[in-house]
């Protein structure tokens, strides 16, 4: 379809899009001036359209989805966030610590319903060292080789470094030795540091997030990238923080996927801000779609927008729906209501409805064929048990 004929079935109410709209429909890079205008505009709709072009022009009908379980070994965590209802002190009801075998048995119970992936992201513990994280991966990795480890964020990997007097690429080396393929992209936030003033003062500031970023993409771990959006940010830092990643693409290559994430107030120190509308989160996909060009992937988070929003969003920019998830626990920590996991047909099944089609993918997007996948088993040489 050429230019012109986009252009024809494309209304814009608002003014300020009709420079971006030929920027789009041309392939040329969108400027912060841009990025701010998208988010300023109340004209979603054309909004909307602009990042499906790209993201058809990119991923034609396609939906990617997969198999992943999470792992949050523990929720004791120094950091003490305002942003968090998932953190605890080490004496807070409700705290907890997985033992590393009980870290093994969800694990096992993840490869049982064919999980790819273990998502692995837990608190800043001040008493588990990071040997004890190192045991950790080895023993997951040892156990079940075929499933890829998407294990820790740069904030905690920042944390690693100062608990232990290594430098951040000393710590990455060695988990990356140790098991670990790729990494989340949690913690990102937002990176202006007003803002990270507010919400999570004692967290890693957003230069040191891209800084770790950076080293990790350089020694061979490739990585997600997070922007938590919808507290008290405004629409140029968000275009800011969207730029930031954006440039560390142009230098490393290393992001495999962006995912912009809604903030949940409830049960957190901020529960007097209002939580983000649907039109909040598609204004965010689309424009991430858009200032984002050379990222491949933008995820629609499910178990954070809701199905019917996430499918909605993939209209609107997204070509990936996330995964089947399995006992989420920090965005339900702080009041979301979508169910804790789902199974890949009813995952199929909500992108079918939303008229994609459905693409299982590992990882790093690689497409998955269920009937050519070995066996689900651990190492005959590994013990361990699971309790139903």
């Amino acid at each position: 379809m050429t230019p012109q004929a986009d252009v024809a079935e494309l209304t814009i109410r608002d003014s300020r899009l009709e420079p971006i709209a030929r920027k789009v429909l041309a392939g040329d890079r969108l400027s912060f001036e841009d990025g701010v205008a998208l988010f300023d505009s109340p004209d979603l709709l054309a909004l909307g359209w602009l990042a499906n072009h790209v993201r058809e022009r990119r991923h034609g009908n396609t939906c990617y989805y997969n198999v992943n379980r999470h792992i949050n070994p523990t929720n004791v965590c120094v950091a003490h966030c305002r942003l968090c209802a998932f953190g605890r002190s080490p004496d807070a009801p409700g705290a907890y610590t997985y033992a590393l075998e009980e870290i093994y048995e969800r694990a096992a119970r993840g490869v049982e319903e064919g999980a790819t992936e273990f998502h692995i992201v837990g608190g800043l513990h001040p008493s588990l060292t990071f040997e004890h994280y190192l045991e950790m991966i080895r023993g997951l990795k040892q156990r079940f080789p075929q499933v890829h480890l998407k294990a820790l964020t740069m904030v905690e990997i920042g944390y690693f470094a100062r608990i232990t007097r290594l430098s951040p690429r000393q710590v990455l080396l060695r988990l990356k030795e140790a098991g670990v393929d790729s990494m989340p992209g949690g913690g990102a936030e937002i990176f202006n540091p007003r803002v990270r003033k507010v919400i999570c003062d004692h967290k890693t500031s957003g230069r040191l997030w891209l800084d770790i970023a950076r080293t990790a993409h350089e020694i061979g771990l490739r990585s997600n990238a997070t922007m938590l959006y919808g507290h008290i940010e405004t629409h140029a830092e968000r275009v800011e923080h969207l730029l930031a990643l954006r440039a560390l693409q142009d230098e490393t290559g290393g992001f495999v996927a962006f995912i912009p994430l809604a903030f949940h107030p409830e049960n957190t120190a901020l529960a007097h801000l209002a939580q983000p509308t649907g039109m909040d989160d598609l204004k965010c996909i689309a424009a991430s779609r858009l200032l984002l060009d050379n990222f491949d992937h933008i995820k629609a988070y499910w178990i954070m927008l809701t199905a019917p929003v996430a499918q909605i969003a993939l209209r609107f920019g997204a070509d990936d729906i996330d995964g089947t998830v399995i006992e989420e626990k920090i965005y339900h920590d702080a009041g979301a209501t979508t169910p804790q996991h789902m199974t890949r047909a009813q995952l199929e099944r909500l992108i079918r409805a939303a008229g994609r089609v459905p693409c299982e993918r590992d990882t790093l997007y690689r497409p998955i064929d269920r009937s050519k996948l070995p066996p689900v088993a651990p190492r005959p040489d590994v013990i361990f048990s699971i309790h139903v």
